[in-house]
């Protein structure tokens, strides 16, 4: 991972959670956060691809990036309201 670990005020490494529960920790850690702070979410689970965006959208914060690298899922999500 390149990104600068000062961008997010929180990480989450839900590697080896299968669904829901990378979704459910996410939010959870986003409630611990600020508005318009950023969290990384590192996953394993490939349905994550189709979890984490539509959690978004839903709760109201914004997925600035989503990616794979070495084989884990890395979300990039803004807080919202």
């Amino acid at each position: 991972m390149e990104q600068s670990e000062e961008r997010f005020a929180a990480t989450l490494d839900a590697t080896g959670l299968a669904c829901p529960m990378p979704v459910l920790r996410a939010r959870r850690k986003l409630d611990e956060i600020s508005e318009g702070d950023m969290l990384l979410v590192i996953a394993s689970d490939p349905t994550s691809v189709h979890d984490m965006p539509a959690f978004c959208s839903m709760a109201g914060h914004t997925l600035i990036m989503a990616r794979v690298e070495d084989g884990k899922y890395l979300y990039e999500i803004r807080k919202g309201r």
